[in-house]
């Protein structure tokens, strides 16, 4: 009988409201666990006994690696520290890691959704050794180009950074590589709104949008100054030293013709084993192949945009004046070659 009884009041006692006392504590669970104990031992899971530091080169290729982290400081802090060690190497002295395979790994960054990372990565790219850029010109463009046509209006002007980056140190090779002069024009002119078609039907401007509201004219003077230069470098003939030997050397003529060539693929343009390429992505390596594309294709929009954008008056107004009077000069260059 004592056993049964003493089963009920177990029973019974589960399904009672526990009545608390004020001042004394809760009682504890059946199951409780006992957790204040302190462990005094440090327990590290990768744990090396190297005495030996990494190399240069090691961390070099490390912070090269992190490059494509997830984390944005982490990011930021990479790309400062490869900065830092090109900055502080001997003159003279190669790279750690050759341009070519710096470059690559620096593309993807081009689109980053971190503006402390593109800021980053434009003073990287500005410390870079410039004669090794122009053979990789075709792939940095790719990503310009994407940078120039995003969505975010941040990326867009961060694109314009590199490519007055790109037109500083590679203009020439820029202008004159596959699609380097058609598709870049046809993006200046998606990001400034200024349509293309050869229509009969009224013009008229759809503006893009430029970010925060106030930094439209900044954004805007900055991609017309770009603009600028980039039709400079493309249309614009400088006065070179073969000209003036020319004119002293009789009766030697276009010696610098029959010299070996300076740059690599001199018969790029040729496209002896590639694909076949359209008008878009051809490669207009002479001034005068460029300038008439200019003519036929652009000039039209190009008038209408910089007419629009000289009526606003202010930094706009003689950025698009500076441009204008570039397109007027080749239009004349144009006609002395009887093109």
């Amino acid at each position: 009988m004592g056993s049964s009884v003493k089963k009920k009041k177990d029973k019974k006692k589960d399904f009672q409201k526990q009545k608390l006392k004020v001042g004394k504590a809760r009682p504890q669970a059946a199951n409780f666990t006992d957790t204040s104990f302190k462990s005094k031992a440090i327990i590290l899971n990768t744990q090396s006994l190297n005495i030996d530091a990494p190399s240069s080169s090691d961390q070099f290729s490390h912070h090269l690696s992190l490059l494509a982290s997830r984390s944005d400081t982490q990011r930021k802090e990479s790309l400062s520290y490869l900065t830092a060690v090109i900055v502080s190497r001997p003159v003279g002295s190669p790279l750690q890691q050759p341009v070519s395979v710096l470059v690559p790994k620096l593309l993807p960054l081009f689109l980053d959704g971190s503006n402390g990372v593109r800021n980053h990565l434009l003073k990287l790219l500005r410390v870079l050794p410039s004669g090794e850029v122009g053979d990789l010109i075709e792939k940095i463009l790719l990503y310009v180009r994407a940078g120039m046509t995003h969505l975010a209006a941040d990326i867009r002007l961060s694109s314009m950074d590199i490519l007055g980056w790109l037109l500083e140190v590679a203009g020439e090779a820029l202008v004159s590589c596959a699609g380097g002069w058609v598709k870049t024009l046809n993006c200046f002119l998606a990001m400034l709104g200024w349509s293309n078609e050869e229509a009969n039907v009224s013009w008229s401007t759809n503006k893009a949008s430029f970010g925060k509201a106030g930094s439209e004219g900044k954004t805007l003077v900055k991609i017309l100054n770009t603009l600028g230069l980039f039709l400079s470098v493309g249309i614009t003939e400088p006065e070179t030293e073969d000209h003036v030997q020319d004119t002293n050397s009789f009766p030697l003529s276009h010696v610098q013709y029959h010299m070996l060539p300076k740059c690599s693929n001199t018969y790029a343009s040729l496209n002896l084993f590639g694909t076949n390429r359209d008008e878009d992505n051809q490669m207009y390596e002479q001034y005068a192949e460029r300038r008439k594309v200019l003519s036929s294709r652009f000039l039209k929009s190009l008038e209408r945009g910089l007419e629009s954008a000289r009526q606003e008056g202010g930094e706009i107004g003689r950025a698009a004046a500076v441009i204008t009077k570039i397109i007027t000069q080749s239009l004349n260059d144009l006609e002395d070659d009887g093109v």
